[in-house]
């Protein structure tokens, strides 16, 4: 068992699908079922439209907090997911989260909160994906670069 307080998992997502992200889609109804499927209890949730670019659901969890933040003109949506639950699983969630909005490309960053180790880290973790067509595409326009430079 880690000697931390509360694991932090932050997960930006770019050119997620525009539909996945207005919010009558249904995300405020499919987030509480994904986070009860993974074992987590909902103390309370509340939706706040900050504006036409910005929506931020929130949901208090008896392991930790939850932030889902839209921002449908820009494709992309941020998540934080807070646990001070030792056996909290975030990757459940996480991996859910992403099949809700569907992005073309994801960062996850990974943080360890109130770590006491004497080697304590503070250096976040982080992963970024690209979807299997974005890879496709871009290896295809590298292909045309390097073709074309190679023409001159």
């Amino acid at each position: 068992m880690e000697n931390i307080v509360a694991r932090h998992q932050t997960l930006d997502m770019y050119n997620c699908k525009p539909d996945n992200l207005k919010g009558d889609n249904g995300i405020q109804r499919d987030l509480p079922a994904l986070l009860e499927g993974a074992g987590f209890h909902i103390i309370t949730s509340k939706t706040e439209i900050i504006d036409d670019a910005h929506t931020v659901i929130f949901l208090l969890l008896r392991e930790g907090h939850f932030a889902v933040h839209l921002y449908p003109y820009l494709h992309y949506v941020a998540t934080d997911l807070f646990l001070c639950e030792p056996g909290a699983a975030p990757e459940k969630v996480l991996q859910g989260i992403r099949k809700l909005f569907h992005p073309e490309k994801f960062r996850t960053t990974y943080l360890k909160r109130g770590d006491f180790t004497r080697s304590a880290d503070m250096k976040p973790k982080i992963k970024t994906r690209v979807a299997t067509l974005r890879r496709i595409h871009n290896t295809g326009a590298k292909v045309i670069r390097l073709l074309a430079h190679r023409r001159h």
